[in-house]
């Protein structure tokens, strides 16, 4: 697994560094890769199991940050953005809206989907296709958007 030898290879540096967000985010995220090899599951983590963990790991951080930032806390938000953006480091480049919108264009138009009844479907072929690439949220305002109009 090529991203558990990066994250130890950046968690060596950080700690070379005395660099604490790097650490407690690193730390998190070798956490969560743990308690998901050993959940159970006899299976090793896939790619794309990895990355959804990253990605729940990011979203978590933001929902904390924003949630401090409408309470006036910016003393408690700052580092859970600073640790989103560690975490961001080992996923792929993520999309633009435009670039997401172009893909499910295609998705809806490759398929002739039309009106709301289809989403569930244009959501589940373009999860499988931008997987790691765009979170839900973005993928799911920007097929609304197309089915509707």
């Amino acid at each position: 697994m090529s991203l558990q030898n990066d994250i130890t290879t950046a968690l060596k540096e950080a700690m070379k560094a005395k660099d604490q967000v790097a650490l407690e985010s690193l730390r998190a995220i070798k956490s969560e890769l743990l308690l998901a090899k050993t959940s159970g599951n006899a299976e090793e983590l896939t790619e794309a199991d990895e990355i959804k963990i990253l990605q729940k790991l990011v979203k978590q951080r933001k929902d904390a940050a924003a949630i401090f930032t409408e309470q006036n806390r910016s003393d408690l938000a700052e580092p859970e953005l600073a640790q989103a953006a560690v975490i961001e480091q080992f996923l792929p480049k993520q999309l633009t809206e435009a670039e997401v919108e172009a893909i499910i264009a295609t998705i809806i138009s490759e398929g002739n989907f039309s009106g709301m009844q289809a989403m569930g479907q244009v959501m589940g072929l373009a999860n499988a296709k931008l997987v790691g690439t765009a979170d839900g949220k973005t993928i799911s305002t920007v097929v609304k958007k197309l089915l509707t109009a």
